[in-house]
């Protein structure tokens, strides 16, 4: 096993038991009218995803389906960066960024591209301008969020290399070109 491979293992196995508090995070960013528009556009548009029904890996499939919702928000949260201040709270999963772009080497730009480009994807039918624009909207987005991140159980990630080849075929699949 390749030492990149043993720390996304480690890694990834982490961010499937902070799911839900990382969604929380991202929840308040959200909410925080103090933040910057497209930083919070971005997250919003990467908590969305959370209910998308055809996401990228079906959330039933192994802890996998799970994997991609993690890799998004951290990639989200790196990209709002770029656009303005992030709190505090959020700077870890910023930081674990660096890590997802290594492990998914050449999928990496379209993976990339596919998080920006979900504040722009309307997911059962609410828009990411809908989540900012309208409070009703968002208290009941933000309240979804919140359901989902109580529900949420992380599923067990075996730490075995080929889960991280099956996890790069799926993405290499239904990722856009």
């Amino acid at each position: 096993m390749s030492d990149l491979d043993a720390r996304a293992l480690e890694a990834f196995s982490r961010y499937l038991s902070d799911l839900p508090s990382d969604a929380r995070k991202l929840g308040r960013a959200v909410a925080d009218g103090n933040l910057d528009v497209g930083v919070r556009a971005q997250l919003a548009g990467a908590l969305n995803y959370l209910f998308k029904s055809l996401d990228l890996i079906d959330d039933g499939i192994e802890a996998l389906g799970y994997l991609d919702d993690a890799l998004i928000l951290r990639i989200a949260v790196d990209q709002a960066r770029a656009r303005g201040s992030l709190p505090d709270a959020l700077a870890s999963l910023a930081s674990d960024a660096a890590l997802v772009r290594e492990f998914l080497g050449d999928l990496g730009d379209r993976f990339q591209r596919y998080v920006e480009e979900l504040a722009t994807v309307e997911v059962r039918g609410r828009s990411v301008e809908a989540i900012l624009g309208d409070p009703a909207t968002q208290e009941e987005f933000l309240g979804e969020v919140s359901g989902w991140a109580h529900r949420y159980e992380a599923p067990t990630f075996l730490a075995e290399p080929k889960n991280l080849v099956k996890f790069k075929a799926f993405l290499a699949t239904k990722l856009p070109a």
